[in-house]
């Protein structure tokens, strides 16, 4: 046995700080964009769930952006202010908040393809390889959210984890 002390992987070699890293670098490329637009990051997360669907409940698209809906409120109030969504009661289930597009924020869905035109543009990658990039990172999440649920935390080891 060694007495040799091992400490955590070097970043460079995790596989969770390149996904972290480039979200963020992704972030920054986008920021301008969406700075055009009045919106933050976040609050273009939330558009864009609601582009696909609209009249969602705050749990549904707190659910879809993994987020819970004590954070996702405050972004809810600051677009809601900003004349781009409305929210209300269901009238169903009166503990449920209805969430919808006004026009102003249906229209930003078009001036918003420009985030997509500029990761492809500054990624040099072609439609095909990002498509294949973002499906292959979308099992990885999965797999992993499948593993926390069924295990509830990650089950300790002995060994230190190998990152690839």
């Amino acid at each position: 046995m060694s007495d040799e002390v091992t400490g955590p992987v070097p970043l460079e070699d995790q596989l969770c700080y390149a996904v972290y890293s480039a979200g963020m670098a992704i972030q920054r490329l986008y920021k301008p964009l969406l700075d055009s637009l009045g919106l933050t990051y976040p609050q273009y997360l939330v558009l864009n769930v609601l582009w696909r669907s609209d009249d969602q409940t705050v749990g549904g698209i707190a659910q879809q952006l993994a987020l819970e809906s004590s954070t996702l409120t405050p972004l809810l109030k600051r677009l809601e202010t900003a004349g781009l969504l409305r929210r209300s009661r269901n009238p169903g289930n009166e503990r449920q908040v209805l969430v919808s597009l006004t026009p102003k924020g249906l229209a930003l869905r078009s001036k918003a393809g420009c985030l997509g035109t500029a990761l492809l543009e500054a990624s040099g990658e072609t439609p095909d390889e990002l498509g294949s990039l973002n499906r292959r990172v979308r099992q990885l999440r999965d797999a992993l959210y499948e593993h926390i649920d069924k295990w509830g935390v990650t089950p300790e080891r002995d060994d230190p984890p190998h990152e690839v």
